[in-house]
C-alpha cells in the first residue's frame, strides 16, 4: 500500500506529490498552495461532469443496442437508422459556417506540412530519439532500410549500394531543388556569391529556395536550401568516408523530418498508478525544462542523448538565420474514461485521469512558456485530446482547461487542443466539435484503428461484421478520410492548425510506405504519423513532391466528398460466406495480435512495441489495434460465427505462437502450456468481456490486470 499525504482535500500518493513539490512546481511560477488546490476544485467540481457524460455514452450505447435487437434480422433501413440516432441525440444538427479562431499557434502547426512522431513518453530514449527526429539524414534512411527495395548486405559499408543511395539522393535534388540548366548528378562545387547560391557558376532554376549557408561562402560547410516550408540541408566534407569519393564533396543530404511529435500519456503506455505517471511526468518536464537526458550502451561504451540545439546559418541576405533543431512537441493526455489511484477525492474515489494530465501536463509546460529558444515560441501549450465522443466532450474539455489555465495563472487559450476524431459520435457531428473548442484546435486528425473499435462496439448488435481487411474496403472509410479533411478545411484549419492522417504501421517496410503514403499528403492532410525517425526523413519526401497547400485550395472550392450517410453505412459482412479456414485464420490473426500485444503491457508495462503478426511481419502495437482486434472476435462470438470453445482454442494456440516469437526475451514469461498468467487472463478479458467494456475500450481490463500483477509482485 502506498503512503498517502493530504493536499487540499486530496489524498496523493507521496511519490506523486513529491514529484510535483521538488521537480515540477520549483522554477513554474506557481505556489504549491495554488497547484494543489486548484486540482482539488478541478477535482471536485469537473469530476462528476466527467461521470455523468460517461453514463450518456453508456444511455446512448444501450439505446441503439436496443434499436438493432428490435430489428433483427431485418433489412438495415438507413433512413430510419439516421431518423433515430437524430431522435435520441447522437446525431446533431449542424449549425452555421465558421472558422476557428486560434492564435498564436506555431508555425510547425500552422505552415509547414510534414511527418509527425507518436512515442511513448514514458521511455526517455524513444522521447529524445523523436524530438530531435526534426532532422535526419536521407543517406542513412535511403541504406540502412529497404527504400530502394532491399535491405543492406550485411557485413561493412557496400559501395555499389552507397552509390546507389547517392544517385538517389541527387535524384531527389533535382526534383525539389532544380538548377537552371543543369543537374546535381553533374555538380562539382556549392558556392554562395552576392547571396545567390551557384551550382558550378549555375543558379538554381527557383533561387528563393535557397535559404542559407554554413563556412566560407566559396567553399561552404553547409548549404541550406527550402521547400514548400521544410529545410534541407547539404553537408559538404571532403575528409568523409562518402564527402572524399564525391565530385563535389557531398557527404550527406540531412532533411527537415518530423516537423513535430507527439510525447504520449495514453494510448502507447502502460500508467497504471502514481509510480508509473510520475515517470512520464518526469519525461515531460525534462523535455519543457530542456535538459532530458538519457544513457545507453552501445558497441560496448556508454552514450547520452540529450536535445539537439537548434541549427545557425547566414542567410542570403548575410543576416544569421535559426532554424529550429527539435520537433514541436504535442503532449497527449488520456481520455475522459479513465481513473488513476495516484489520487483520491474527500469520497475515497480515484481522480479522473484526464482532470490530473491536464493540470500536470500544462504545469510543466509552463518551464517552456518561462524560456527563450524553448518549445513553443508563440506561448502555447499544444495538448492533444483522444476519444471524446461528440461536442459535449470537446465542449467539457475546453471547460476543463479554462479551469486549468485560470488555476495555473495562464493566459486563456493559451492551452491548444488536439481532436482526434476517432469515435463515430465525433466523426458524425465533426463540424460541432470544432466548433466548441474554436478558441483552441490545432490539430484534428483520423485514426483508423480506434475508430473501427468504435464502429463496432457502437453496432455491435447489427449483426457480425465483415473481416477487417473487408472493413477496410467499405465505403465509410474513404468517406470518414475525406469528410474529415474537408471539414477541417471549411472550418478555417488550413494555416492555423494540422489536419492530420494515421499511423503506418509496419516501421520495417519504407519501400511500401513510400509506395502508399503518398497518399495522405494528397488527400490534403498537412501531416501524417510515421513509427520511427527514419520512416518521418523518408515520409518527408512526399511533402517535397505535394504542395499540401495547394491541394487545400483545390479542395475548398470542391466542396465536400462524403457526407453523413456514408459514414453511417455500417461495414457488416454482406453474404457471410465464410469458409471454415477462413474464419479460423480470422480470429487466430486477431488473438495473436491481442495475445502479442497484452503480455509486454501486463507483464513488463510496454505500451507500445514492434509486435510479430501471425506472419512474423514486425507491427507497431498499441492499445488501438488491440481495441479493434477483441473488439472483431467479441461481435464474432456474439453473433455465433465462432463458439467459444473455438475462440478459447484459437487463444490457446496463439499463446504458443506468442510465445515462441518472444523465445530467448528477457524477462520473458510463457503463457503457455499453463494458460493461467495474468496476460493471459488479461487477453482472454478483452475478447470474452469485450462486449460489456465502455465504448469496447482495452483500458479498464488492462489497467486492473496490470495492477493485480504489481500487486502480486509487491
Amino acid at each position: 500500500m502506498s503512503t498517502r499525504v493530504d493536499r487540499a482535500g486530496l489524498a496523493v500518493d507521496e511519490v506523486l506529490a513529491a514529484f510535483i513539490e521538488d521537480k515540477a512546481l520549483p522554477g513554474s511560477g506557481v505556489s504549491a498552495e495554488d497547484f494543489w488546490q486548484g486540482l482539488s476544485d478541478l477535482a471536485h467540481e469537473m469530476g462528476p461532469k466527467n461521470r455523468a457524460l460517461l453514463d450518456k455514452r453508456e444511455e446512448i450505447q444501450s439505446q441503439i443496442d436496443n434499436w438493432h435487437k428490435g430489428r433483427a434480422n431485418q433489412p438495415h433501413d438507413a433512413k430510419a437508422y439516421k431518423a433515430f440516432l437524430e431522435q435520441i441525440g447522437y446525431l446533431l444538427p449542424e449549425g452555421a459556417d465558421f472558422h476557428i479562431e486560434t492564435t498564436h499557434v506555431d508555425p510547425e502547426i500552422a505552415l509547414v506540412p510534414g511527418p509527425q512522431l507518436v512515442v511513448p513518453v514514458t521511455n526517455a530514449r524513444f522521447a529524445l530519439n523523436a524530438a530531435n527526429a526534426r532532422w535526419g539524414s536521407l543517406y542513412d534512411a535511403l541504406y540502412g532500410t529497404d527504400a530502394m527495395g532491399a535491405l543492406p548486405p550485411k557485413g561493412g559499408y557496400d559501395r555499389g549500394r552507397g552509390a546507389r543511395v547517392v544517385a538517389r539522393a541527387r535524384v531527389f535534388l533535382d526534383e525539389a531543388f532544380p538548377i537552371a540548366g543543369g543537374s546535381h548528378a553533374d555538380a562539382r562545387r556549392y558556392h554562395v556569391q552576392d547571396g545567390a547560391l551557384l551550382i558550378d557558376d549555375m543558379p538554381l532554376a527557383e533561387p528563393y529556395k535557397f535559404a542559407g549557408y554554413r563556412g566560407h561562402p566559396k567553399a561552404p560547410e553547409a548549404v541550406l536550401l527550402r521547400n514548400h516550408g521544410l529545410h534541407v540541408e547539404l553537408v559538404f566534407d571532403r575528409t568523409h568516408m562518402i564527402g572524399a569519393r564525391d565530385q563535389a564533396g557531398l557527404a550527406d543530404v540531412v532533411i527537415e523530418s518530423a516537423v513535430s511529435a507527439i510525447m504520449d500519456c495514453e494510448d502507447s503506455v502502460a500508467c497504471v498508478d502514481a509510480e508509473d505517471k510520475v515517470l512520464a511526468y518526469g519525461n515531460w518536464l525534462g523535455l519543457m525544462k530542456g535538459d532530458l537526458e538519457a544513457s545507453f550502451q552501445k558497441g560496448g561504451k556508454t552514450l547520452t542523448r540529450q536535445l539537439n540545439p537548434d541549427r545557425s546559418y547566414v542567410g542570403p541576405e548575410g543576416k544569421e538565420v535559426t532554424v529550429k533543431g527539435r520537433a514541436l512537441l504535442w503532449v497527449r493526455n488520456v481520455g475522459h474514461l479513465m481513473t488513476n489511484p495516484a489520487i483520491l477525492t474527500r469520497d475515497g474515489e480515484e481522480i479522473f485521469e484526464g482532470l490530473m494530465d491536464a493540470m500536470v501536463t500544462v504545469l510543466i509546460a509552463r518551464h517552456d512558456l518561462n524560456r527563450d529558444g524553448g518549445n513553443s515560441t508563440h506561448g502555447s501549450v499544444y495538448v492533444v485530446k483522444p476519444k471524446m465522443h461528440g461536442p459535449e466532450e470537446v465542449a467539457f474539455a475546453d471547460a476543463i482547461f479554462d479551469h486549468v489555465e485560470q488555476a495555473l495563472d495562464l493566459p486563456r487559450h493559451t492551452v491548444k487542443i488536439g481532436i482526434m476524431d476517432e469515435e463515430r459520435r465525433t466523426t458524425v457531428n465533426l463540424k460541432e466539435c470544432i466548433r466548441a473548442a474554436k478558441h483552441r484546435v490545432a490539430f484534428i486528425n483520423t485514426g483508423f484503428l480506434d475508430r473501427t473499435g468504435d464502429e463496432i462496439h457502437t453496432s455491435m448488435e447489427a449483426g457480425p461484421f465483415s473481416r477487417k481487411d473487408f472493413i477496410k474496403r467499405k465505403a465509410w472509410i474513404t468517406g470518414y478520410e475525406n469528410r474529415n479533411v474537408d471539414i477541417g478545411l471549411e472550418c478555417g484549419l488550413q494555416g492555423k492548425a494540422q489536419i492530420g492522417k494515421g499511423m503506418w504501421a509496419m516501421p520495417d517496410a519504407m519501400a511500401a510506405m513510400l509506395e502508399a503514403k503518398i497518399e495522405h499528403p494528397k488527400s490534403g492532410a498537412n501531416c501524417a504519423w510515421v513509427p520511427s525517425p527514419t520512416a518521418a526523413t523518408l515520409h518527408a519526401l512526399h511533402y517535397h513532391k505535394i504542395d499540401v497547400f495547394a491541394v487545400q485550395d483545390k479542395l475548398k472550392k470542391a466542396g465536400r466528398r462524403a457526407h453523413v450517410e456514408t459514414i453511417l453505412d455500417i461495414p457488416l459482412a454482406s453474404y457471410r460466406a465464410w469458409t471454415a479456414d477462413q474464419i479460423s485464420r480470422e480470429v487466430e490473426n486477431n488473438a495473436q495480435g491481442i495475445l502479442g500485444y497484452a503480455v509486454r503491457w501486463i507483464d513488463q508495462g510496454v505500451g507500445c512495441s514492434k509486435v510479430p503478426d501471425i506472419n512474423d511481419v514486425a507491427l507497431m502495437e498499441d492499445r488501438a489495434t488491440c481495441r479493434i482486434s477483441a473488439q472483431h472476435i467479441a461481435n464474432w462470438l456474439h453473433h455465433g460465427v465462432v463458439s467459444e470453445a473455438q475462440v478459447r482454442a484459437a487463444m490457446e494456440k496463439m499463446a504458443a505462437v506468442v510465445d515462441s516469437q518472444n523465445q530467448g526475451e528477457p524477462g520473458y514469461r510463457p503463457m503457455a502450456p499453463q494458460f493461467d498468467s495474468i496476460a493471459f487472463q488479461a487477453a482472454c478479458d478483452l475478447v470474452f468481456k469485450g462486449r460489456e467494456q465502455p465504448s469496447g475500450y482495452t483500458e479498464p481490463v488492462l489497467h486492473a490486470r496490470r495492477l493485480e500483477l504489481k500487486a502480486a509482485q509487491g
